[in-house]
């Protein structure tokens, strides 16, 4: 597409920064939102911003993809993420569990557990754990996202402060070397704070593709989790901030269990 200076200038500040607010945007340009929106609206059809609430992301080689093509990235790491998380939880819990593949594999691995309260704003995980007599599903209520069956919006997120439960399971789209935990959709990211403030165990499962992507929106930092499941911790500064902060690191991979063997 033809791109005006306005875009031009637009799509620059999208790469520079991650990503751009309308109503910023507006003042800086000395014009309506309307206007704005439309320009976003052109920008993200021509696939070359990705549109969010309330602006637009610069989607890099390392941007979200979609959620089923998402499903098959190093899904035998997820599974024994989930199988590795899910040994962690007790029969007769309370949990959380958010959205993200790498949290489905922990719904999946919990099939055999009893007398557990999930609560969760992932409908897959829901419609996957409703059918076991021995785990009672609470599911939170708000939009529901068409592209991954996810709960987002301040509706799920005073559902969930609702309670105060055992564990938390959630996960992150990109983990920077600094232990920040990064997504893109800033509601998923409140849901995802909440979630954190009200269990008393915080478990993130990440698979290690994790470290080679970036995202907009800051969750939390390693510091506030728990315990961290991994294959493979691939980013010595990573863990490094697990030892400083007393933060669990357990990985499932043989390269993984022999290079923490090697920093002790």
């Amino acid at each position: 597409m033809f791109l005006s200076d306005r875009q031009t200038e637009i799509v620059d500040r999208a790469k520079a920064n991650g990503r751009v607010f309308v109503e910023e945007l507006a003042a800086h340009f000395s014009v309506t939102p309307q206007t704005i929106r439309k320009d976003l609206n052109d920008l993200c059809d021509a696939q070359i911003l990705t549109r969010v609430h309330g602006g637009a992301t610069f989607p890099s080689g390392t941007e979200n993809v979609k959620y089923e093509a998402r499903r098959q990235i190093a899904a035998a790491e997820k599974q024994e993420i989930g199988v590795a998380a899910a040994s962690l939880i007790p029969n007769n819990a309370s949990l959380f569990i958010n959205i993200g593949t790498t949290t489905e594999a922990v719904g999946e691995a919990l099939i055999n557990h009893h007398e557990l309260m999930v609560i969760t704003n992932n409908i897959n995980v829901a419609n996957r754990l409703r059918i076991l007599p021995a785990i009672e599903v609470v599911i939170a209520g708000g939009v529901v996202r068409g592209s991954d069956g996810g709960i987002v919006g301040e509706a799920a997120v005073d559902f969930i402060r609702q309670f105060k439960v055992d564990y938390a399971v959630i996960g992150a789209s990109a983990i920077d070397a600094d232990g920040a935990l990064l997504d893109y959709d800033f509601r998923e990211v409140k849901v995802a704070q909440a979630i954190i403030a009200n269990a008393r165990h915080v478990v993130l499962v990440a698979d290690s593709t994790k470290f080679e992507r970036t995202a907009p929106v800051r969750i939390a930092q390693l510091s506030q989790v728990n315990t961290f499941i991994t294959d493979q911790c691939v980013t010595p500064s990573i863990r490094q901030l697990c030892l400083e902060n007393d933060v669990r690191l357990i990985e499932t991979s043989a390269q993984g269990r022999a290079a923490r063997s090697d920093q002790r």
